[in-house]
């Protein structure tokens, strides 16, 4: 770890400030460094590299996405362990990366960025964090939306005597064995974590709000001769090819290509027959609304752990949570030693706790708040300078790899920034006419979608009933539009007091 006593408690200075150090951060450092930046500072909150392959450790936590395609494409990675990697694996590639790069020096860790403001008299950023203050040219969100967790406001829930915990949070001293546990939730890491605790706990009671369409997992382990074949660099970039075409054919049914949907569906419907007899049982777990409306799950052990003899499905909502039990709204009480939380993360409210403050003191989280999460091509937001964010609106997918968006939206800022120290320009700005266009533009894209007319509520839409949040098409259309920034988009902020138009 490197030594950061030095900055605590006193100013720090630098041209570029990064927030955040898992795949977002780390690959912004290290393109920028090979594009000649060399004056920059990464801040992060925990103790390590990461982001939430470091902070997700409950049971069965893995990804989505096959190995090959979720990690860094300049940093291959031949002997992955599996199709599809687990946190262990994802959380050492990553710090495997960090010291590569020998990034550690460059980083603040346990360091908690609060506040950042625009200095409009010195065009830069002043930024407060748990350690200290930094002023910085040029501030980069690499945070994401999946980072806060989010949980439920219960009635009593502050009367339970028990213990409970969030899965992004998961208390490891807790012995689980024989207790009796309420899972709250059945999102993306609940459909991990309950097969792997179903078998020790006494009695598993999953409380389901919406039930969540699974289809099948390929996963298997990565066999020798494999990892052999995928030292060799063209043999590896070709899968990895291969693996992002076949994922860039399932936007097609998120689009609302009828064909695809149809063909999808099949695919979960029949996996749900097949993985569960009880026709009672099935129809607690189908959904009513279109597959993609929320995200896809991919398991093969979640629907066989809910046939279990000791595991009870609850559709009915949570009325009441007493020291020792809960209380559904049928009236029916069940006693209970422990809830665990699978109830996902903040994304389209996590702007709210960071103050990010630009021109004449607008608040970005008050004008969010009022119309929405709002950013040219995801990535910058008009009236905030030298602001640039990866994984901002209008940037995640429900089909293939975000690592893909990453890259796409960091070789955009090493455009943007390369471009202005050639011309020697110290400040951009987005326009606010080319902000609004493309806003425009992306929530045309989104009518007939699944996302926005699929029949359910997720965390892809704000609380303006809008999807501010995934990316209208497929990850190649977003990589074409982002290949190198223009200028002609920006007012171009010379001095202080001048601006060039």
């Amino acid at each position: 770890m490197p030594d950061t006593a030095n900055w605590t408690g006193h100013d720090g200075t630098t041209d570029i400030l990064i927030i955040g150090t898992g795949f977002a951060g780390l690959a912004a450092a290290i393109r920028l460094r090979q594009a000649g930046f060399n004056d920059m500072l990464l801040v992060e909150s925990g103790n390590d590299v990461g982001g939430t392959w470091r902070d997700n450790q409950y049971p069965g936590c893995a990804c989505d996405i096959p190995s090959h395609l979720y990690s860094l494409s300049f940093e291959p990675k031949s002997d992955w362990s599996r199709m599809y990697p687990q946190q262990p694996e994802i959380f050492a590639y990553l710090r495997e990366v960090a010291d590569k790069h020998d990034l550690r020096k460059i980083i603040r860790f346990n360091t908690k960025m609060t506040e950042a403001a625009w200095d409009g008299a010195e065009n830069r950023w002043h930024v407060t964090t748990s350690t200290g203050r930094i002023t910085a040219r040029v501030l980069i969100s690499g945070v994401g939306g999946l980072h806060i967790p989010s949980t439920p406001k219960l009635p009593g829930l502050e009367s339970f005597a028990g213990t409970r915990f969030h899965s992004a949070e998961w208390d490891k001293s807790y012995d689980l064995t024989g207790k009796r546990v309420a899972v709250i939730g059945t999102g993306a890491s609940a459909i991990q974590f309950v097969p792997q605790i179903a078998p020790k706990v006494d009695k598993l009671y999953l409380f389901q709000r919406t039930p969540a369409w699974v289809v099948p997992k390929p996963d298997r382990a990565i066999s020798a001769r494999e990892k052999k074949l995928l030292s060799l660099p063209p043999y590896r970039g070709a899968f990895r090819t291969y693996l992002f075409w076949l994922h860039e054919l399932r936007v097609l049914a998120f689009l609302g290509n009828q064909r695809a949907l149809k063909f999808a569906s099949k695919i979960a419907a029949d996996h749900l027959r097949k993985s569960i007899p009880d026709p009672a049982l099935r129809a607690k777990v189908t959904p009513n609304y279109t597959i993609g409306c929320k995200r896809v799950m991919i398991s093969n052990d979640y629907y066989p752990s809910l046939t279990r003899p000791n595991v009870e499905v609850i559709t009915d909502r949570i009325a009441e949570i007493r020291p020792h039990s809960i209380v559904d709204a049928a009236g029916v009480e069940r006693e209970i030693d422990a809830i665990i939380f699978g109830t996902g993360f903040e994304v389209t409210s996590a702007y709210r706790h960071t103050r990010i403050i630009g021109l004449g003191g607008r608040n970005l989280g008050q004008i969010w708040d009022a119309t929405g999460m709002a950013a040219y091509k995801g990535v910058t937001v008009s009236g905030f300078p030298n602001y640039f964010m990866l994984l901002g609106p209008h940037t995640a997918l429900g089909h293939n790899s975000v690592v893909i968006m990453i890259e796409a939206q960091v070789r955009y800022i090493v455009s943007a920034l390369t471009q202005m120290r050639r011309r020697g320009v110290p400040t951009i700005d987005v326009r606010p006419s080319v902000q609004e266009h493309f806003i425009e533009q992306h929530y045309q894209r989104m009518a007939g979608t699944v996302w926005q007319d699929g029949g359910c509520d997720s965390w892809y839409k704000d609380e303006h009933g809008r999807v501010s949040t995934i990316w209208p098409g497929s990850a190649r259309a977003y990589q074409r539009s982002v290949r190198s920034a223009d200028l002609q988009d920006y007012r171009l902020l010379t001095t202080p007091a001048g601006v060039t138009v």
